[in-house]
C-alpha cells in the first residue's frame, strides 16, 4: 500500500498549538445545582487571560519546526503501524488503541486509517462502484439532491464533493434496496467525502453501514430503540438530575434524543476537529463510544438543559451546541468521554440481549392491543 506523506499546514498547526490559550472559549459552566462531582468536572475549563494580537501572529520559530517533526512522526507512526497490524486485527490491537489515543490521526493519512480500521479495502471489489453507478435512478434522488444541497450549505467541506456525494449515495442505494434514506446518509457520506477519494469513501462508508448503522436505516426501529433506552440508562447512572429533567419532566422519549445523533454519527452537532477525532475512536470502539460521546454533550451542556423550558429549546441546545461549551479541545472532548461510568462490554452484550427480547414480544400474537403499543426492556 503505498502513502503519499504531506507536508502539514503550518499556520494549522500554529493555531492548534495555541488553542488552550488564545481561544475565544469561555469559562466552563458550573452545574446548576453547584455540585462538582459529576463525572468530567475535571475537564471544564477556566478563564484565561487575554493573550495580545502579537501573539496570534508568531513568527516562525523553533517550537513551529518541532510541530512540523512531531506531525510527521505521527504520520510515520500510523504507516508504519498500518504495515505491522492488519485491517482484520486492527480493532483488537491494543498498539492502534493507544496511538489513537495519544493524539489526533494526522489529516494527511485519516482516511487510510478509517479504512484500515474499517477494512474498508476487503469490500472493495474491482468495476463495482462504476457499475452500480451506471443503474436507474433510485426513488430517493430528489430527496438527496434536496439533502445535498441543504447539508452543503451547512457543512463547507461538503461544498466541493456534491456531485461524487449524489452518485455514492444512488450507487450504495442501489446495491443496498432495504435501506431506507434518511437525511443522516447525506451527512455521513458528505464528511467521508470530505476526506477521502470516492471510490474509497464509497467502500469505508459500506463497512460502516455494515458493521454498525444499518439497523438505524431499516423499516424496523427496533435496533434504535434499543440503544436508546441502554443510552437513557447511562444518562440516569451518571447524571441523575438531568436524566430526570428530561426523560421524567420534559416526557422525552429516548430514541428522539438518539437518531439525530447516532444516525448522523454526529456530524450535525461537532465542530469539524471534535468530529474527526470522535470518528477516529469510534472506528474503533463502536456503538458504545457513541454513548460516551452523548454523554460528554449532555456534560457540555448540562446548564442549557437544566435551563431549558420547552422540547424544541432543549433539542436545539443538544443537536447544535455552541462550540464555546464544549472543552477546548478535540482531545480533550474525548478524554470527557473517556470518563464516564459506561462499561462497553456490557452494552454490547445488552444490546444483544435487549433486540431478541424485542423480537420476541413483536412476533407474540396481539391479545390486548392497549399492552402491545410500547415496548418493555429488561432492566439487567
Amino acid at each position: 500500500m503505498d502513502f503519499e506523506l504531506i507536508r502539514p499546514n503550518l499556520a494549522q498547526l500554529q493555531a492548534s498549538g495555541r488553542s488552550s490559550e488564545d481561544s475565544s472559549l469561555g469559562a466552563r459552566d458550573a452545574s446548576v445545582d453547584g455540585r462538582t462531582s459529576n463525572p468530567g468536572d475535571a475537564f471544564r475549563r477556566t478563564d484565561s487571560p487575554a493573550i495580545s494580537v502579537a501573539s496570534a501572529q508568531a513568527p516562525w520559530s523553533s517550537s513551529s519546526e518541532t510541530s512540523i517533526d512531531a506531525h510527521r512522526q505521527r504520520e510515520l507512526k500510523w504507516v508504519s503501524l498500518m504495515g505491522i497490524v492488519s485491517p482484520a486485527q486492527a480493532k483488537k490491537s491494543k498498539k492502534v488503541k493507544k496511538l489513537l489515543m495519544d493524539g489526533s490521526v494526522p489529516s494527511s493519512v485519516r482516511f487510510l486509517v478509517w479504512s484500515h480500521l474499517t477494512d474498508g479495502k476487503a469490500k472493495g471489489i474491482p468495476g463495482v462502484y462504476a457499475q452500480l453507478g451506471q443503474r436507474a435512478r433510485v426513488a430517493a434522488l430528489t430527496d438527496i439532491e434536496r439533502d445535498v444541497q441543504r447539508c452543503s450549505a451547512d457543512h463547507p467541506q461538503m461544498q466541493s464533493n456534491q456531485a461524487s456525494l449524489m452518485s455514492l449515495l444512488q450507487a450504495y442505494l442501489t446495491m443496498v434496496p432495504d435501506v431506507e434514506y434518511s437525511t443522516g446518509l447525506t451527512l455521513i457520506t458528505g464528511h467521508l467525502l470530505a476526506l477521502s477519494p470516492e471510490e474509497d469513501a464509497f467502500w469505508i462508508f459500506v463497512s460502516i453501514m455494515d458493521s454498525y448503522l444499518r439497523p438505524y436505516f431499516s423499516a424496523s426501529t427496533t435496533q434504535l430503540e434499543v440503544d436508546a433506552a441502554l443510552f437513557s440508562r447511562a444518562l440516569e447512572s451518571n447524571d441523575a438530575q438531568v436524566a430526570k429533567k428530561v426523560l421524567l419532566d420534559m416526557s422525552i422519549n429516548p430514541v428522539d434524543i438518539c437518531r439525530p445523533w447516532f444516525s448522523t454519527l454526529f456530524v450535525d452537532a461537532l465542530p469539524l476537529e471534535y468530529l474527526n477525532r470522535v470518528w477516529d475512536l469510534f472506528l474503533y470502539e463502536g456503538i458504545p463510544f457513541l454513548f460516551r460521546v452523548g454523554l460528554a454533550l449532555f456534560h457540555s451542556c448540562r446548564r442549557r438543559v437544566l435551563e431549558s423550558i420547552n422540547q424544541e429549546s432543549l433539542f436545539d441546545v443538544l443537536n447544535h451546541p455552541s462550540p464555546n461549551w464544549l472543552p477546548p479541545s478535540p482531545d480533550a472532548f474525548i478524554a470527557l468521554a473517556y470518563s464516564f461510568k459506561v462499561k462497553d462490554d456490557d452494552v454490547r452484550k445488552q444490546r444483544i440481549k435487549m433486540e431478541a427480547q424485542v423480537k420476541r414480544q413483536t412476533q407474540t400474537p396481539r391479545t390486548n392491543p392497549a399492552t402491545t403499543r410500547s415496548l418493555s426492556f429488561p432492566r439487567n
